[in-house]
């Protein structure tokens, strides 16, 4: 209502403006006319004439009005060049912050909740560089000021920096023009003030914000390279420091660009991704899950089926899965593709320098560039009785030799869930702790819902608000103690597994001496470009926090290598528009984008579309009809803003939205692409015709059943 009340006294007093024919005091010819009479009335009343011109000018300037460069011209055939710049110096920068306030009271909150998506990098480039584009366009007097006025509110800047960038940015127009007042006899129209030459010159000193910056970036980064001296030689274009996902992908892209790069890696290559994370726990998954359907055997109208197992076995293939993949990231492997390979410990002794520490020694390199990919370490909590003898991690379940016969897993999240439905499916008795509300706590609460329902039926004991305190053991067993609504809680089991996430992994690496900050996760802080504080050391992948998956760690890896090996010619923003991924449960859950909590929590305008899959014939003939596809679009609009998936097989089924996400496909393409039946994938299309359906031109559609009417007779 205050919005409202506000819009139509500001639509009042501009219709009022115009009806009035008030327009006509602030053209040049009026202008030129009065000149001797307001000069007269100035030289009797100055101050008075100051104050009253002072305020009609924020006015105008406020509203927005037509006539701010015929009053400027005023300005300086009345008061000179020196009080006339003073005035309207300030004038119209207070004038534009009223203005700037009044549109972003009315109108940023609803042009954010609509448009939020496409203007992200808009809003990220203000909040970043704000004051720069500002200064710029206040300097080219080509751009009007009132659109300026009206277009800053939109995004993030603060209106403090709007108004001291605009004091400055309008200072040099605004001295042409009043200059050109005190010389008013001589204008015939407002075009004669600024010529094609000035434009172009002003247009020439816009760059200046922009060059000053750069120059400003040379001087902070030969600030902070100055204490360590340069080689006059380099041995490396670039060395990368572990060899998990983005530090393979580092390699090969620099190999694959014919630079001279060195791999090291303390322990194994493929890191975790390889040896502890997601291809042994999709293999031990997909062995789980066998047995499940086994079990389900009657569904599928198998009257007996049964299955006898070793865990012993089922761990042994785990370990030939490893090693049947593990020639894609081998040393051998990578040696072919043109990259050293060395076992050892770095340490960055300098921006340029890596001294490394192998079995026969200490060897010292140096580069043109550093790229950091350590990866991270499972997180145990510092309470009694956990540590990493007693309490198993993501890292090492996959030593054990026997099922334990009750097993608890501590935490909620993707490789908990993914662990507990695994084990129970082996013939643990799991209990799952997680001390939040809910399991899948970053997904929508009826993900939440629908999992642990499954869960519940699978025979796991989900414990939701349960915040684990010790770890007590005696005779060979465990007792976890939790708390839960002020009260102690004892959890009996065998084996206690930490599935509380990961802590990225930056000790013994130099940074503190170098200086380069860690965020309060304890990860590495990097810009938009992949770079540390040092502008020759790059870092990617888990180490630089944020999401933890195999795939985000390469995608990074890609940025920070170009950016290292050909930053100085072009650098590449690392592009996050469409992040998708997926928890390995049964269903799996995978998402791209926005869920429908964080839209509601961010205020963002949005419509759900939902497409429950026991409506799906694949769904239907796989006895696997649970779940749900939904869909967050722009109100009115195809426009995809996010994806939840709830489904077997929805870590395929997401990559068609993230193709769309990335390239600004709508549903409505999406539904006129074909798609094979009967497939999982038809999902995806009928989704797309539930939005369609819901948006159907009700109109067009009573205009054709009547002409159906009239062809009928």
């Amino acid at each position: 209502m205050k919005r409202v009340l506000v819009a139509a006294l500001l639509v009042a007093l501009a219709a009022a403006f115009f009806v009035l024919d008030l327009d006509r005091f602030l053209s040049l010819a009026f202008v030129k006319s009065q000149q001797a009479a307001v000069t007269d009335y100035y030289h009797a009343h100055p101050v008075r004439s100051m104050v009253v011109f002072f305020l009609f000018y924020v006015c105008i300037t406020a509203l927005s009005l037509p006539g701010a460069t015929a009053l400027t011209l005023a300005g300086g055939a009345i008061f000179g060049l020196a009080l006339g710049t003073l005035l309207v110096s300030f004038a119209s920068s207070i004038g534009a912050l009223a203005a700037f306030l009044v549109v972003r009271f009315l109108a940023r909150d609803v042009v954010q909740r609509r448009f939020g998506a496409k203007l992200r990098a808009v809003n990220a480039g203000m909040a970043r560089d704000g004051a720069f584009y500002l200064f710029a366009l206040r300097l080219v007097p080509a751009v009007p000021f009132f659109v300026v006025n009206l277009a800053m509110p939109l995004t993030p800047i603060r209106p403090w920096t709007f108004y001291w960038v605009s004091q400055i940015g309008m200072l040099a127009g605004t001295l042409v023009y009043v200059n050109a007042g005190t010389q008013l006899a001589r204008i015939e129209a407002i075009g004669d003030v600024l010529s094609a030459p000035l434009i172009a010159s002003f247009a020439l000193l816009a760059v200046f914000p922009f060059l000053a910056r750069a120059a400003l970036d040379a001087l902070r980064t030969r600030k902070r390279l100055a204490p360590y001296p340069k080689p006059a030689r380099f041995e490396r274009n670039l060395i990368v420091i572990g060899a998990g996902a983005a530090g393979l992908v580092c390699a090969y892209i620099a190999a694959t660009v014919k630079a001279k790069v060195t791999l090291v890696e303390r322990s194994r290559m493929g890191g975790d991704c390889l040896n502890t994370g997601c291809i042994p726990s999709k293999t031990l998954i997909r062995s789980a899950n066998l047995l499940s359907q086994i079990r389900r055997a009657r569904e599928f109208g198998v009257a007996d089926a049964n299955a006898t197992h070793e865990f012993t076995d089922m761990m042994a293939r785990v370990r030939r899965v490893i090693a049947k993949v593990a020639p894609n990231d081998s040393i051998e492997r990578y040696t072919a593709l043109g990259v050293e390979c060395i076992q050892g410990e770095a340490t960055i002794t300098s921006p340029y320098r890596v001294d490394i520490r192998t079995a026969g020694g200490v060897r010292s390199l140096t580069a043109r560039a550093i790229v950091i990919a350590t990866g991270a370490n499972p997180i145990v909590p510092p309470l009694a009785g956990f540590d990493t003898s007693s309490c198993l991690t993501s890292e090492t379940v996959w030593d054990m030799q026997e099922l334990p016969r009750r097993m608890l897993v501590l935490g909620g999240g993707p490789v908990g869930c993914e662990l507990a439905q695994c084990f129970a499916r082996l013939g643990s008795q799991v209990t799952l702790v997680e001390m939040q509300s809910r399991v899948l706590f970053r997904e929508d609460p009826e993900v939440s819902s629908l999992i642990t329902e499954r869960f519940v039926q699978e025979g796991i004991r989900v414990l939701t608000n349960h915040a684990a305190k010790r770890v007590v053991r005696r005779d060979g067993a465990a007792a976890v103690v939790c708390t839960h609504e002020g009260e102690e809680v004892r959890i009996e089991c065998d084996q206690v597994l930490c599935a509380l996430g990961r802590k990225p992994r930056t000790e013994n690496l130099g940074l503190e001496a170098l200086g380069i900050g860690l965020t309060r996760t304890g990860a590495v802080e990097v810009d938009d470009y992949g770079r540390t504080r040092i502008p020759t050391i790059f870092a990617c992948g888990d180490v630089t926090g944020g999401l933890q998956f195999t795939h985000t760690a390469a995608h990074a890896a890609w940025y920070a290598t170009v950016n290292a090996l050909f930053g100085s010619l072009c650098r590449f923003r690392i592009d996050t528009r469409a992040i998708a991924w997926c928890t390995f449960t049964d269903p799996e859950v995978a998402r791209a984008g926005l869920s429908e909590t964080e839209a509601i929590e961010r205020g963002i305008a949005h419509e759900i579309t939902r497409y429950h899959l026991d409506e799906l014939d694949r769904a239907l003939t796989d006895e696997a009809a649970v779940g749900f596809v939904k869909v967050i679009t722009v109100p009115g609009k195809d426009r995809i803003l996010g994806v939840t998936i709830v489904a077997e097989h929805a870590g395929e089924l997401i990559a068609e939205y993230v193709l769309a996400m990335k390239h600004d496909i709508g549903l409505n393409r999406i539904l006129g692409t074909m798609h094979v039946y009967p497939t999982f994938a038809e999902a995806n299309k009928y989704a797309a015709g539930q939005w369609r359906k819901a948006h159907a031109p009700k109109r067009l559609l009573h205009l054709v059943e009547r002409f159906h009417a009239w062809k009928r007779a």
